[in-house]
C-alpha cells in the first residue's frame, strides 16, 4: 500500500481524486480502489513543548530562569490533533511506501517531515519516502506530479533550514520577549513585550520611517525652464542643469535653494539664443514583468485595489484550493520551468474564454512566443503563481477573488507579447552660458502593455505628451522667457501595506553594513513570502502598529518597545544574516550546529543586556490587553490552517513557525 501524507485536506482530496476508483472515504483518510490511501495533517499536528514542559520551575516568568535553552527538543501534539495522529501512525505502519505531499516549500518539507519522525516511523520507510511536489490541484497537473516524484531525501537540508529556523524563532522570542517583559513590569508596563527576529525590525522600519516624518523640516527649492520655439514656431521646455559654481547653494540632491539664483538665470536666458550642443535618440526596449511571487502579488493589489497583505493571501488561498484557478500561492518564485511551456496554448485559451475583458481591444497573445519568465534555473520547490487550466466563472466569485484572479491571469498573459519599444530622446542646449536639457519619450510598439494601458500613470502620459520637434545639433533657437518653478521638499511617506512589503523583500536597502547588504541583494529578504502578511498582521493586533487610512503608523506601546531595545533587535542586520545562513542550510553550503552554536552565543549577550537596563521609553504607556487575546482557529473564512497560524501564533520571525510556547493564563503567548 502507498500511504500520500498530504499537508492539508484540500490537497488529499485531490491527490485521491486521481487515484483508482472508487474510493472510500474513512475517518482522517481516502482509500482508492487499489488500496492506497491519502491522508492529512490538518495544517499542524505538533508544537514545540513549552519551556515548563522542559522543567516546571519555568511555568513562572523570572529572571533568573534565562536564557532557557532546551538540551534535547520536544515536540508536542497540537490541541485536538491526536486523532489525526493516531490515524497516520496506523497507516504509516501498514504502508510499503511513504509519499510526503506537504505544501512545496521549506516549512511543508518540515511538517511532514517532523510527523514522520515523531510517530516512529522506521528508517528504512523514511529513507525510501518520495517527494510529491504539487502547485496545482487540478486533476491533470496533479497526475502529473505523481509521475515527477523524487526521493525525499533530496529536501532533507530543506527541512533542516527549516528545523533551524524554528528553533532559533523560538529561543530568540520566548527568552527576549520574558527578559523584555519582565523589565518593563520594573517601569509600570503591565502588558506583554512580544520581541521578534523579523517582528521587531519591522516594525522598527516603522517607527524610524515615522520619526523621520515628524522631524522632517520642509525647505523651499527652485527649478528653471526655458520656454524654447523653433523657426516654424513650434515650441518646447527645456529644465536648467545648474553647474558646479552653483553647488554652494544647492542640497545633497542637487536642487537650488536660493531663489536669487534661480532669478538670476531668468533675467539672463530670457530673449537669448539657445543652441543645440548634443542630441542623441536611443530605442529601448522593456520586457514584459514576471509572473507573480506572493509578495509582488500583494504590493500590486495594494497599490490597484486597496488590500492589504493578508487580504490578498486570503484571496489567492481561497482561489487555489476552493476553486482551483490559481497555481501555489505562497511563492517567492516569479519564474516558470521549460516544461510548462507546453501548457501555454491551453491557459491562454482558458483566461480568453473565463477572462475576455483582459483582452478586449488587444491582440491576441502569441502562444509560441516565450518570455524570460521559463527559467529552470531560477525554480526549486514552487515557481510563481499562474491560473491553472480551469475556465473561470467570474460571477462565482467574490469581487476580491475576481479581481486577483484577474490580475494574475494578466500577469500571464503579458508573457505572450512582444517587448514595448519607444524611442528616448534628449537635447542638450546652450543658453546665456548654462546648460539645459529636455527629454522625450516616442512610442513605437506597445507589445505587453495594451494589456496595462488604463494604469498607465501620469508621469508615462506626461512623458509621452511632452514630444520634441525635429531638432539637429548646432540648430540655434530662441529662447522666449524662462520659467521659475517654486517647491518645497517633501517628507518621506508613511508606510502603507505596498511599500512596507517591498521594505520586507528588498530589506537590503535598510541594512547598515556594507558587505551584509551585498549579500542581501540575492536572498529572500525580511521573513518569507508566506509569512510577512501574518507578521504585520500580528504587529496591529498587538497593539504596536495602527493604520490611518492606507498609512500605517507605529503606537505610543510601539515606539516605546523600540526605544527600550537595542539596535541589534531593532534593524534587519541580524535577521538577515539569519536568513543568509538558513538559505546556506538549504544549499548544503552550512550546517545545523555553525548556524545554532553562534545564535546561541548572542542570545546570551542579549538576555544579560536586557537585564541589565530599564525600558523607560515605556514608562507611562498603558498596555493593549486585546491585542494579546488568542484567536479562534479561524480568523476568515478563507485562510488555511497555516495562515491561521501564522496570525494566532507569534509568528515573530516572519517565518511559518510551527511549534509555540502556550502562556500562562491571561498571559500572551511569547514570541518564539
Amino acid at each position: 500500500m502507498i500511504l500520500y501524507i498530504a499537508e492539508k485536506p484540500s490537497l488529499g482530496r485531490a491527490i485521491a481524486d486521481v487515484l483508482a476508483k472508487p474510493l472510500r472515504k474513512h475517518e482522517g483518510y481516502i482509500e482508492a480502489a487499489n488500496g492506497d490511501c491519502v491522508s492529512w495533517c490538518v495544517g499542524h499536528l505538533l508544537e514545540q513543548a513549552t519551556p515548563d514542559a522542559y522543567d516546571p520551575q519555568y511555568k513562572s516568568w523570572r529572571a533568573e530562569h534565562l536564557p532557557i535553552v532546551p538540551q534535547q527538543w520536544q515536540l508536542l501534539p497540537e490541541k485536538g490533533s491526536r486523532t489525526q495522529l493516531a490515524v497516520l501512525k496506523k497507516l504509516i505502519k501498514q504502508a510499503d511506501q511513504i509519499v510526503h505531499a506537504g505544501d512545496p516549500d521549506r516549512e511543508g518539507q518540515l511538517l511532514v517531515d517532523e510527523v514522520l519522525s515523531y510517530l516512529g516511523t522506521s528508517s528504512n520507510k523514511q529513507s525510501a519516502a518520495q517527494r510529491l511536489l504539487i502547485s496545482d490541484l487540478n486533476p491533470q497537473a496533479v497526475s502529473r506530479a505523481l509521475g515527477q516524484m523524487r526521493s525525499n531525501r533530496e529536501f532533507v537540508p530543506l527541512s533542516t533550514s527549516a528545523l533551524a529556523r524554528s528553533r532559533a524563532d523560538w529561543l530568540y522570542g520566548m527568552n527576549l520577549s520574558r527578559a523584555y517583559t519582565l523589565q518593563g513590569r520594573k517601569v509600570g508596563y503591565q502588558g506583554v513585550l512580544s520581541v521578534g527576529r523579523v517582528q521587531t525590525p519591522l516594525l522598527g522600519l516603522v517607527v524610524r520611517r515615522d520619526e523621520e516624518i515628524a522631524a522632517f523640516q520642509p525647505k523651499p527649492f527652485y527649478e528653471v525652464w526655458a520656454q524654447l520655439q523653433c523657426d516654424n514656431a513650434v515650441s518646447f521646455r527645456a529644465r536648467w542643469q545648474p553647474s558646479d559654481a552653483c553647488r554652494p547653494w544647492m542640497d545633497e540632491d542637487g536642487r537650488v535653494l536660493a531663489k536669487g539664483l534661480a532669478e538670476n538665470v531668468i533675467q539672463r536666458i530670457t530673449g537669448q539664443t539657445a543652441t543645440v550642443a548634443a542630441l542623441e535618440s536611443k530605442p529601448k526596449r522593456l520586457a514584459p514583468p514576471l509572473p507573480y511571487s506572493l509578495s509582488a502579488l500583494q504590493i500590486d493589489c495594494n497599490k490597484r485595489f486597496g488590500m492589504s497583505a493578508q487580504e490578498v493571501l486570503d484571496t489567492a488561498q481561497a482561489l487555489y484550493e476552493r476553486h482551483k484557478l490559481l497555481t501555489y500561492p505562497r511563492s517567492d518564485s516569479r519564474h516558470l520551468p521549460q516544461a510548462q511551456f507546453t501548457d501555454a496554448a491551453e491557459i491562454i485559451a482558458v483566461i480568453s474564454k473565463g477572462a475576455t475583458e483582459l483582452l478586449q481591444g488587444c491582440e491576441p497573445p502569441d502562444a509560441k512566443r516565450k518570455s524570460k519568465a521559463w527559467d529552470d534555473s531560477k525554480v526549486d520547490a514552487h515557481h510563481a503563481i499562474i491560473p491553472t487550466r480551469k475556465v473561470a466563472n467570474l460571477a462565482g466569485l467574490s469581487q476580491r477573488e475576481r479581481q486577483v484572479y484577474l490580475q494574475v491571469a494578466r500577469q500571464y498573459l503579458a508573457q505572450f507579447y512582444p517587448h514595448y519599444q519607444y524611442l528616448e530622446t534628449q537635447v542638450q542646449l546652450q543658453i546665456a552660458g548654462g546648460l539645459f536639457v529636455a527629454k522625450s519619450k516616442q512610442e513605437q510598439q506597445l507589445g505587453w502593455k495594451q494589456l496595462f494601458r488604463q494604469e498607465a500613470s501620469h508621469d508615462e502620459e506626461e512623458a509621452l505628451a511632452g514630444s520634441l520637434p525635429p531638432l539637429s545639433v548646432g540648430q540655434q533657437l530662441q529662447c522666449v522667457n524662462g520659467e521659475l518653478l517654486e517647491k518645497v521638499t517633501q517628507p518621506p511617506k508613511h508606510f502603507t501595506d505596498a511599500t512596507l512589503l517591498a521594505a520586507m523583500t528588498g530589506i537590503s536597502r535598510f541594512v547598515s553594513d556594507p558587505q551584509i547588504r551585498k549579500v542581501l541583494k540575492d536572498t529572500d529578504g525580511l521573513g518569507t513570502e508566506a509569512t510577512r502578511a501574518g507578521i504585520i498582521e500580528l504587529l496591529f493586533k498587538r497593539g504596536f502598529l495602527q493604520r490611518q487610512g492606507k498609512s500605517i503608523l507605529a503606537t505610543a506601546a510601539g515606539i516605546g518597545l523600540i526605544h527600550s531595545l537595542p539596535d541589534v533587535a531593532t534593524t534587519p542586520d541580524m535577521t538577515a544574516q539569519w536568513e543568509s545562513s538558513l538559505e546556506a542550510i538549504s544549499r548544503r553550503e552550512m550546517k545545523y550546529q555553525a548556524f545554532m552554536q553562534p545564535l546561541l552565543q548572542q542570545l546570551t549577550e542579549l538576555v544579560s543586556q536586557a537585564q541589565n537596563s530599564l525600558p523607560t521609553a515605556l514608562s507611562g504607556i498603558k498596555n493593549q490587553p486585546r491585542s494579546f487575546r488568542r484567536t479562534g482557529r479561524k480568523t476568515t473564512s478563507n485562510m488555511s490552517n497555516r495562515a491561521d497560524k501564522n496570525n494566532k501564533a507569534q509568528a515573530n520571525s516572519g517565518q511559518r513557525v510551527r511549534h509555540q510556547a502556550r502562556p500562562k493564563p491571561g498571559e500572551a503567548k511569547p514570541d518564539v
